[in-house]
């Protein structure tokens, strides 16, 4: 076949597969990285900020590219069943990618605590939900419980090959742009998607020596470099949410963002590593400014992104104002999920609806007030 048929297959020497791995496979991957065009301008920026737009995975998140590494390695091994705890997007991806396999799926929601895009999607996908009167984090906690217990794979962060599927995401960012960017922004909840793309950047750059923080000279791909330098990393969280900021666990995690409404990071350690690695930082920001910047991105660039998405970019552009990124820059942010994943919060801070009569004039008057 000639079409793109997902990441596994575009990277499969830079990932632990063989040729007899059935690869389970929703063509994901392949995002596009878009350049902001106004947001810069008004942000007195003159360099380059670019968006990776993973909400155009097939299940509209960056969940996807560790999902289908997971569900490809658990079919591997003979799991008949998956289970995961879930903000709501993990839940998506994995109950679509068990679909695809042909095997069970359970996972582990907080009751009342998830969108209701996201929900709707494990739903039809057919995976069993539990709704559980507790967090995230005592979800987390349950499925490492459960999974030691039952015949089934958990497909969390906490699994190794999620962080191998999405790190592909940094080889994607380099073919595009030729070169790593100076900078690499993104949202922080369990922190497993700012390790991987430190690994996806380190092993881009890996030249088999122990100059790589991550493989110490021992990567096992042995393949030529893509690029010869890797960007900062820089993580932001919401203020509620905010464990990397506060030094420890958050007990009760609470913020708008619900993705990253998390308050014990399973990948605590390595999102350290990638930061201290990279000279870059970790910061939070407001519910208030997520919900600002989130809006300020669809109406001045047509980019829909889910609030914990925006995160990346709310803290570029309150540390552009503190002057800690260099003029000139290239700054990529992850955008992580769809806005499409929380309708209910897109619709609660945009203008309502105009209830008009079907009256050519009523509706020339009202365009008028917009045009001037």
């Amino acid at each position: 076949m000639s079409h793109y048929q997902g990441l596994i297959h575009r990277y499969r020497q830079r990932l632990p597969v063989t040729d007899s791995t059935p690869i389970i496979s929703l063509n994901e991957g392949n995002t596009p990285l878009i350049e902001l065009h106004h947001l810069p301008k008004q942000w007195g920026f003159d360099g380059r900020i670019l968006v990776k737009f993973e909400g155009l995975n097939p299940t509209g998140s960056f969940k996807d590219r560790g999902m289908t590494m997971a569900v490809t390695k658990a079919v591997e091994g003979g799991a008949k069943a998956i289970i995961c705890a879930s903000t709501g997007n993990t839940s998506a991806a994995a109950a679509a990618y068990a679909a695809r396999a042909g095997i069970q799926s359970f996972v582990l929601i907080p009751d009342g605590k998830i969108a209701l895009g996201k929900l709707a999607q494990a739903m039809m996908h057919g995976s069993t939900v539990l709704q559980i009167q507790g967090n995230f984090d005592d979800g987390m906690q349950l499925v490492q419980e459960l999974a030691k217990d039952l015949p089934v794979a958990l497909v969390n962060s906490v699994n190794p090959y999620r962080l191998q599927g999405q790190k592909t995401i940094a080889f994607e960012i380099i073919e595009a742009l030729g070169r790593a960017p100076d900078y690499h922004v993104l949202p922080v909840g369990n922190a497993g998607n700012i390790s991987a793309h430190w690994m996806g950047y380190s092993e881009a750059t890996c030249q088999q020596t122990a100059a790589c923080g991550l493989c110490h000279g021992q990567c096992p791909y042995h393949l030529e470099p893509l690029t010869t330098s890797r960007p900062i990393m820089v993580g932001y969280q919401a203020a509620g949410a905010a464990p990397f900021m506060r030094g420890a666990a958050v007990k009760n995690p609470e913020t708008i963002a619900t993705a990253i409404r998390i308050g014990n990071p399973m990948s605590w350690d390595l999102a350290w590593a990638a930061v201290k690695e990279s000279e870059g930082w970790f910061d939070e920001c407001t519910d208030a400014d997520i919900l600002a910047t989130q809006k300020e991105l669809a109406r001045f660039e047509g980019v829909f992104c889910e609030p914990s998405s925006a995160t990346s970019l709310a803290g570029l552009k309150q540390d552009l104002k503190r002057g800690k990124f260099k003029a000139g820059a290239v700054v990529v942010a992850t955008l992580t999920g769809h806005g499409l994943k929380d309708p209910d919060t897109a619709i609660m801070q945009s203008e309502q609806p105009h209830q008009i009569a079907a009256e050519k004039g009523a509706i020339s008057r009202l365009m008028e007030q917009y045009i001037r």
